[in-house]
């Protein structure tokens, strides 16, 4: 047994980390713009530093990226020569609808986004699409408060439309929003949430978090209309959570994670709040505000496929004197059996075939992994020679993990797109030397360099992977 023949290999970008073009062809401001690289970075992303211009004291690396929109072709091309099935991307909002709620898009945003489609297709690559990966017209923030509105259910439709009756012929995958669960742990970057004093902060977040799940099932169900072969996931950050010791009050930590990690998902997937979550938003006074029908509208807009991220386990404890995890958003303990990168994120290949058995037992659905990689420095040789064995060896254990996954356990599993397939800016850190790619981008964090692109030493090693279908990763020499 090995994968099917029609697994979808690829890789996975964001417009906001790799597009650039800001301020080009009408594309108007978002939320993901006014994140600055540096100390003050978290506190933004996360709403706890009210800032919706850009200001001469801070760089924002999303502002020209790698130039994606002047290099596409370029990018696609060498995306081609790799062997990729498929393409992950995602649609900047602002490049359609610049301020969010304009009557008609924008023509030049679409037709940009048709030609990189179109040149997907050139080079036999298929297109899943993410139509909202943190990204928020500061227009709709400023004038709604964004997700914390019901308004931004009608604006986000429109966009959905905009994009399903122009790109009826050219995609077909698509992705409602991109890591909906970190709603919880950055709450402006994934829901454009800004919080004032006074404000009830969990709640708000909860109720931004209802609003996307109803966007979401309505664009479900908007998609199947407007062509029936569309094939709809939802997408969350994954990763098995751990106890830390065989302690009860350990392994009840970690279910309740877990559970917190679920809990959009488990909407999207089957059409309801969990009764779980429905208890302890209910004792919390958590509870969001529905309208009559969002509770049919949940039901009947459930998701073809499970989509996630994976890039590490996480391990709890409720003793004090386990060690903390550095590095993540998301709070963790350090686990003292796995190795770190150089960024204090564990490394836990084997975590990656766990949690794809947790969520297929759990779904039953169709999954896709949609991203996973090692953000590490690169060397350069006089040459420019990039010689990324850290990413390879990491890689290459994460594949041969899903693959036994798949073969030995029976997960479904459409495909797997790397992050990065080219380096870009780090989400987290707004780095450009947190580097992910499978082809070396000449810019540093100062956004100096030639933007030239050179293939690393991974780029051949993913190329023979795709080639044969996985067997190099377990069975090729490095």
């Amino acid at each position: 047994m090995g994968l099917s023949k029609d697994f979808l290999w690829g890789g996975a970008t964001a417009a906001n980390q790799c597009e650039g073009g800001w301020q080009e062809d009408g594309r108007g401001l978002s939320n993901v713009d006014v994140c600055p690289a540096g100390p003050d970075r978290e506190a933004v992303i996360r709403g706890e530093h009210v800032s919706l211009v850009c200001d001469g004291e801070h760089r924002y690396p999303s502002h020209e990226a790698i130039d994606m929109f002047h290099h596409f072709r370029e990018d696609i091309r060498l995306f081609g020569e790799m062997g990729f099935k498929v393409y992950r991307m995602s649609i900047a909002w602002t490049r359609i609808f610049p301020g969010g709620e304009e009557e008609e898009p924008n023509e030049a945003g679409l037709r940009f986004y048709e030609e990189v489609f179109r040149t997907c297709h050139e080079y036999g690559i298929e297109p899943l699409v993410t139509i909202c990966h943190f990204d928020c017209p500061v227009h709709l923030i400023e004038k709604y408060g964004g997700w914390r509105s019901r308004e931004m259910i009608g604006f986000y439709l429109k966009l959905c439309r905009t994009l399903f009756v122009r790109y009826r012929e050219l995609v077909r995958y698509w992705l409602t929003f991109n890591e909906i669960n970190m709603i919880l742990h950055a709450p402006f970057l994934g829901a454009g949430l800004l919080f004032q004093d006074g404000d009830e902060r969990e709640k708000l977040k909860y109720q931004a978090a209802h609003h996307e799940l109803i966007a979401s099932a309505l664009a479900v169900q908007m998609a199947h209309e407007i062509n029936p072969e569309n094939r709809v996931g939802c997408m969350f950050a994954a990763g098995s959570v751990y106890p830390y010791s065989c302690r009860p009050e350990d392994v009840w930590e970690a279910l309740k994670k877990d559970r917190e990690n679920y809990f959009f998902v488990d909407v999207q997937a089957r059409g309801e709040y969990p009764a779980y979550a429905a208890r302890a938003l209910e004792r919390e006074g958590l509870m969001p505000v529905m309208e009559d029908g969002d509770k049919r509208i949940l039901k009947t807009g459930t998701v073809d496929f499970i989509s996630f991220s994976y890039y590490n386990s996480r391990c709890v404890s409720t003793a004090d004197s386990a060690e903390s995890a550095e590095g993540n958003l998301f709070a963790s303990a350090k686990n003292p059996y796995l190795t770190y990168s150089e960024w204090g994120w564990p490394i836990d290949p084997l975590g990656l075939r766990i949690t794809l058995n947790q969520i297929y037992d759990r779904y039953e659905k169709p999954l896709f992994i949609v991203e996973n990689g090692l953000g590490a420095q690169d060397f350069p040789d006089e040459n420019g020679n990039v010689a990324d064995d850290c990413r390879i060896d990491y890689l290459k254990r994460h594949i041969c993990a899903m693959m036994d996954a798949v073969e030995l356990d029976g997960v479904d599993l459409l495909g797997y797109t790397a992050w990065a397939p080219i380096d870009l800016v780090s989400a987290g850190s707004g780095q450009m030397k947190k580097r992910y790619g499978f082809i070396h981008v000449d810019l540093d964090d100062e956004g100096n360099g030639t933007g030239k692109r050179m293939r690393k030493k991974s780029f051949e090693w993913y190329q023979k992977v795709i080639g044969t279908n996985g067997e190099w990763a377990r069975y090729g020499a490095e």
